[in-house]
């Protein structure tokens, strides 16, 4: 973050100072980073005081000063230097905060918002690029292609995992400072407007929409709620800016009309202003493709695995281009960057020969599909030695009336591509929708098996795994898979 005072803060978030006079504010000077864990307080930073699950930042306040932290952003006065926003005990509704109940984390949350504004205006002023990403799914791997891509440009800042809702976007713009030329941010919504109000507080100068899709169906209601909520990305970009478009994708295509700037349109497999053929997999799915772009024609291997990364670097090399990288630059960076944040088609092979692809952090149909369709290549094998694949799923969340369609769909999807072992974790009816429908499609019946919990897939799969098996674990966040993958991975497999 750009050095700021207390009561710098205070006047920029619409707060008060409290425990601390105004000579002692305006002297005051926050040097360090932002944080909402008192643990990663630095010295000289800001601690933000947040209502949790099991306590309130406000009662860590006094630890955080104590460790180094020049004051606290709050709702209460708390006994040390602090800006204090007031709540309105009727108004939760801004906050992601699940046990926000008396407003205190709304007011923080539309705080730091304030703040994070003030401090990117600021910071583009000075020279920042600040590039957005949305899209229903592959936001966090295009994220990290972008910052792979971006990297030999420059200074690059992007979020770690998936921080893109009302409290990851603006800790990550105050991540930035007068060093950073690159800004990467990932931008989700849970409801129409909320794109907009983060694209408020950080406006990029470049955008990239991925697809439309069918996450958070069941409180958008419609798939056209959802383009039209993806697409107040593209509206926000000046003129002077540039929106990068899958044109593979018609709700995104169609989103060229609602934006002022400049359009670069991407295409896998039809001539675009950037775009692929040729594409191929090797045995663990990773892409190689020819990259074209005006005349230029770029040899790129992916060291990410999945065909629908194809789409992801096609659009991390498009902003790339526009940023001034030369082709060479663009096939190495995306020749290197593998995968960043954590479950996210995160492929490790044991010492046994077993291939785990921990793509739990996450899940919705489209996602789905494309990690079946991962999976099911790279149990071809080399030499047409098919290899015994294992689908591990969980639930896939927010879907709404159409969770019980989607889940059948995705239990027969799983048969049609011939994957041999299915494993359903968990007995609410959108899984035991799942595990019919595998059962339905065709003739299988012993191939799929509905457990309770993860621990009972991690037995079941620690009984029947064998060296050269592959391994996909799949699943919404909530389902709790991640800890299965882990424990899989790390499975010496004796």
């Amino acid at each position: 973050m750009i050095e700021l005072s207390l009561a710098q803060i205070a006047e920029i978030t619409g707060g008060r100072l409290a425990d601390i006079s105004a000579d002692e504010a305006a002297a005051t000077i926050v040097t360090g980073t932002v944080e909402f864990d008192s643990r990663a307080v630095t010295p000289g930073g800001l601690f933000l005081a947040l209502p949790g699950a099991r306590a309130d930042g406000h009662d860590f306040a006094a630890a955080a000063v104590a460790d180094g932290a020049a004051g606290v952003l709050a709702a209460r006065p708390v006994g040390v230097p602090a800006v204090v926003v007031d709540p309105n005990p009727g108004d939760t509704s801004a906050s992601v905060l699940e046990h926000d109940t008396d407003g205190s984390g709304a007011a923080v949350l539309a705080a730091l918002g304030r703040l994070a504004a003030h401090v990117s205006r600021r910071l583009v002023e000075d020279g920042l690029t600040i590039i957005g990403v949305t899209g229903s799914s592959g936001k966090t791997s295009t994220k990290d292609l972008l910052a792979a891509v971006l990297a030999p440009l420059g200074t690059v800042i992007a979020p770690p995992g998936s921080f893109n809702n009302e409290l990851g976007h603006p800790w990550t713009v105050l991540r930035a400072d007068r060093n950073t030329d690159y800004l990467v941010l990932e931008m989700s919504a849970r409801h129409p407007g909320n794109i907009a109000a983060l694209a408020a507080i950080a406006e990029p100068q470049i955008a990239v929409v991925l697809n439309v899709g069918t996450a958070h169906l069941g409180e958008f209601g419609s798939r056209q709620a959802i383009a039209d909520t993806k697409s107040e990305l593209p509206q926000a970009v000046p003129s002077s800016g540039v929106v990068i478009l899958n044109a593979d994708d018609t709700a995104v295509a169609a989103m060229a009309a609602k934006t002022r700037a400049r359009v670069v349109r991407v295409s896998r497999g039809s001539p675009a202003d950037v775009w692929a053929d040729g594409v191929t997999l090797d045995a663990e799915a990773r892409p190689s493709f020819t990259l074209h772009h005006g005349d230029a024609a770029v040899p790129v291997t992916l060291a990410v695995h999945g065909d629908h990364q194809v789409s992801n670097a096609l659009c991390a090399a498009a902003v790339a281009l526009e940023c001034g990288a030369t082709d060479s630059q663009l096939a190495a960076a995306l020749a290197g960057a593998g995968p960043v944040s954590q479950h996210r088609m995160a492929v490790s092979t044991r010492p046994d020969g077993v291939t785990i692809v921990n793509d739990a952090y996450n899940a919705n149909p489209d996602s789905m599909r494309a990690g079946l369709q991962a999976l099911a290549w790279m149990s071809r094998g080399e030499g047409g030695q098919k290899r015994k694949s294992f689908a591990v799923l969980g639930e896939m969340g927010e879907l709404g009336d159409d969770a019980i369609s989607e889940h059948d769909r995705i239990g027969r999807l799983v048969v049609r591509l011939d994957v041999s072992r299915l494993i359903v974790v968990g007995t609410g009816r959108p899984m035991s929708a799942m595990y019919h429908g595998a059962v339905m499609e065709g003739s299988w019946g012993s191939e799929t098996t509905q457990v309770a919990d993860p621990q009972a897939a991690l037995e079941l799969l620690r009984a029947e795994l064998s060296s050269g098996d592959v391994v996909l674990v799949k699943a919404s966040k909530s389902a709790g898979l991640a800890a299965l993958a882990d424990q899989l991975a790390g499975d010496a497999g004796e």
